[in-house]
């Protein structure tokens, strides 16, 4: 049977400016993936020069059938030094709002995705109280010139993933090549090794409380400029999943990686929802992969059933509408990948069905990418990108999406 989408449903995909823009030479991460001793797989470099490449990167996304295209904004490039705002890179990515709006694109900005500013770590990075306020005027100022293009704001990406990373390097803390790259991070930021704190190496409860702060204050900041533009965080939403003996666990780690968070949101305008797939506890701890469960390049289950959970796990939580800002599959194999998006947009069906106020859904990603500390292994994108020659290639998948956005229907 066919199952429409409600009239004016946003169909998009998304990027992170990082991960597809090229040689951000002054952000932390270019610092980090830069290091002798460095913990990602290799540097971002040229990434698909989507920098350059964004009037035909985003024709091309147009062209596919989607009505909109999440982004975000470097914010490393708009404020350089701490109060020096670039007025050029303002008006660059005011050019990207308005090719989206060329072409019929509604965007969806991000303010940060996982980058910041290097000197923005040199003076305590998210450990500081002071980056809270930092970062409301950077919001304050791209709003300023950009605000009025924008379809919907998201203050910061994936706020609980520094805890979630906190939760994994726990096993990883005596790793001898850990300790020489947070000693080498230190020499490169002029600080002491126990003080760098990147946004995703913000892990205590002091640096969740500081980044929820920033998006409280940048969130006042962003309606201070535009009363009217929706503003909302995006987090990172695994089905949390218990077998026997395993619930009160799963419970208290919920609670801590993902609820606290969405409490936090309750007064934005949308929550967005991220996710990839479950996560499953035992009695003693994280389960590994179910025995016969694919998994992905990633190394965790593929199961696309998680993204209803965790909308359902949202709106409880928030009350608030939701946007799927994220979800998707690393995978060399479209067929997989397109049955993926296929299970997945299913559940955002049923719950629409069931009436939740569901509004838009971004597959992750546009273009296969950078994707941080594993480099540019794992394959994302509904868009191959040749590195050696940026040439792109639409996949089977991507020219689904962009049938089902056409008709704003699923035929099931």
């Amino acid at each position: 049977m066919t199952e429409r989408f409600p009239d004016g449903f946003l169909w998009g995909t998304a990027t992170a400016a990082h991960q597809v823009e090229g040689n951000n030479v002054n952000s932390d991460l270019w610092v980090l993936e830069n290091l002798a001793n460095t913990v990602f797989a290799e540097p971002s470099g040229d990434a698909i020069d989507h920098y350059h490449r964004y009037p035909d990167d985003i024709a091309l996304l147009a062209s596919l059938g989607l009505n909109s295209y999440r982004f975000s904004v470097e914010g490393a490039r708009v404020e350089p030094e701490p109060g020096h705002f670039s007025q050029a890179a303002l008006d660059h990515y005011r050019r990207m709002l308005e090719t989206c709006h060329r072409h019929g694109l509604q965007p969806v900005v991000t303010y940060h995705h996982f980058t910041s500013p290097r000197w923005l770590i040199s003076h305590g990075g998210w450990r500081s109280p002071d980056t809270a306020g930092r970062f409301a005027d950077y919001c304050a100022k791209a709003t300023c010139g950009l605000g009025d293009l924008m379809t919907a704001a998201c203050t910061i990406n994936e706020v609980n993933i520094p805890l979630m990373i906190g939760q994994w390097l726990k096993h990883d803390a005596d790793n001898p090549g850990q300790n020489a790259f947070r000693q080498e991070a230190a020499q490169a930021f002029g600080m002491d090794k126990d003080e760098v704190a990147p946004f995703l190496f913000a892990i205590s409860a002091r640096e969740r409380d500081i980044i929820l702060a920033a998006h409280a204050q940048s969130a006042a900041a962003i309606k201070a400029e535009r009363s009217d533009l929706p503003v909302g965080m995006t987090v990172a939403l695994g089905d949390m999943q218990a077998v026997a003996g395993g619930e009160a666990l799963r419970d208290r780690v919920r609670r801590e990686l993902q609820d606290v968070f969405l409490e936090a949101a309750r007064g934005d305008d949308f929550i967005g929802v991220q996710t990839y797939t479950r996560e499953r506890y035992g009695p003693q701890g994280p389960l590994r992969p179910e025995d016969g469960v694919p998994v992905t390049q990633m190394g965790y289950e593929v199961w696309p059933e998680a993204l209803e959970m965790t909308i359902r796990r949202a709106v409880e939580v928030t009350g608030l509408p939701v946007y799927v800002t994220e979800n998707g599959i690393g995978t060399e194999d479209d067929t997989q990948r397109l049955d993926y998006y296929q299970r997945a947009l299913s559940g955002v069906r049923r719950c629409l069905s069931d009436g939740i106020d569901v509004r838009g859904y971004f597959a992750w990603s546009a273009f296969d990418n950078y994707e941080w500390m594993r480099g540019y292994g794992p394959k994302f994108g509904i868009i191959e990108v040749d590195r050696n020659t940026q040439t792109r290639t639409v996949k089977p998948s991507a020219r689904w999406l962009g049938e089902v956005a056409r008709a704003n229907c699923l035929d099931m």
